[in-house]
């Protein structure tokens, strides 16, 4: 069962766009699966990975072809956060917007709260 996009976390027209391409490569039922964790040069890292099991604390986000899965610990770091895919001149990522982040590194997976 999938959650409509609660004001918690919001994925941006590009970032779902780039998930459901990734997705539609993947066999049904594979999510990306966003986390926080401790580490990075900021105190805490973000990262990206592809899973097809939730666990009963995640929250699934949909956006059309684009299902994002964020557990519990991570997303009380991530409110008001929106995932962002950027293609630019360095290079292509998934850039995660945080309000919550009173620092981050130069790269955009890193940050303090």
């Amino acid at each position: 069962m999938t959650e409509t996009l609660a004001p918690a976390v919001t994925i941006s027209a590009s970032a779902a766009k780039r998930i459901g391409e990734i997705l539609g490569a993947e066999p049904p039922g594979t999510m990306m699966r966003v986390a926080v964790s401790g580490g990075g040069c900021s105190g805490f890292q973000y990262g990206f990975t592809l899973d097809d099991a939730r666990a009963p604390d995640d929250r699934v986000f949909d956006a059309g072809s684009a299902l994002v899965v964020i557990d519990e610990v991570s997303l009380d770091f991530m409110k008001g956060s929106q995932i962002d895919f950027v293609d630019g001149l360095i290079g292509q990522s998934f850039q995660i917007r945080n309000p919550l982040a009173k620092s981050a590194c130069g790269c955009g997976t890193s940050f303090s709260v």
